[in-house]
């Protein structure tokens, strides 16, 4: 064997994660319950933005895709809101929703008292379309999103069946009620390389729908198709790309994935 070919087996193993998964047509046989979060409730009400369709903005904010999915989980999982109570200063909402980000993502559910309160909204989608600056602030850095030590997965093909464990794990994360964050690519085209939040699924026929998050588009779900008879993905409805195969693989899931 290679040293690629192994390196290529190692990525498999390491990516693939599906053993405690059950098989893929048991999870379809259960009823999607109601999505995990609410589009536009429980999402960000702003966009990252794409560099090559701002050339020269001043203000742009891009390359947070990472970040601002991850704390979609975290603030799922850690976050309660209290519309009722007196609003805080900006600098107030900073540190509440850095509390709120600082947690791992792969941490469980706080429960109801202890989770970080943030007064005076509804929502995160409503804090965070009156308090884009604070919350983009308290959301942290960027750059360790950008050197996670799983990125490299991207630029290796997997085989279906690896492909066939994400979507299985995928299914039954939401069956438990738990959003999942995927890295999606179609490298080596340079036009994929980002991430979403599945927290929803359609299926028809062999194909499962998966919806998500897309942090490039806050204004409509995105559609991840799964082929079962192909084992593949399919960019069915992503912001900005193409209808075209696709690999994804989970992210944040524990310490070292």
């Amino acid at each position: 064997m290679t040293s690629v070919a192994r390196l290529s087996l190692v990525v498999v193993l390491l990516a693939a994660g599906c053993v405690s998964a059950p098989p893929l047509d048991n999870l379809l046989r259960v009823a999607p319950s109601a999505p995990v979060i609410r589009f536009g409730v429980d999402t960000l009400a702003f966009r990252n933005e794409s560099r090559s369709k701002n050339p020269g903005k001043p203000d742009l904010y891009a390359n947070w895709c990472f970040v601002m999915v991850r704390a979609v989980t975290q603030f799922h999982r850690f976050a309660r809101f209290d519309p009722a109570a007196p609003p805080l200063s900006d600098a107030g909402y900073v540190e509440r929703v850095r509390a709120v980000t600082d947690r791992a993502p792969w941490r469980a559910p706080l429960p109801p008292d202890d989770r970080v309160v943030i007064p005076g909204y509804a929502s995160l989608h409503a804090l965070s379309a009156a308090r884009e600056a604070a919350v983009k602030a308290g959301l942290g850095g960027r750059f360790w999103s950008w050197i996670h030590w799983t990125n490299w997965r991207a630029t290796f093909p997997v085989p279906g069946a690896q492909q066939e464990g994400v979507a299985r794990e995928t299914l039954q994360e939401l069956h438990l009620g738990r959003p999942v964050q995927w890295l999606v690519t179609n490298l080596p085209t340079i036009e994929l390389n980002h991430t979403v939040l599945v927290y929803d699924y359609r299926v028809e026929g062999g194909t499962v729908d998966f919806v998500v998050y897309d942090p490039n588009d806050p204004t409509a779900p995105g559609i991840v198709r799964f082929d079962g008879d192909e084992r593949r993905f399919w960019s069915t409805r992503l912001h900005d790309t193409r209808i075209a195969p696709m690999r994804a693989f989970r992210m944040y899931y524990s310490p070292l994935l």
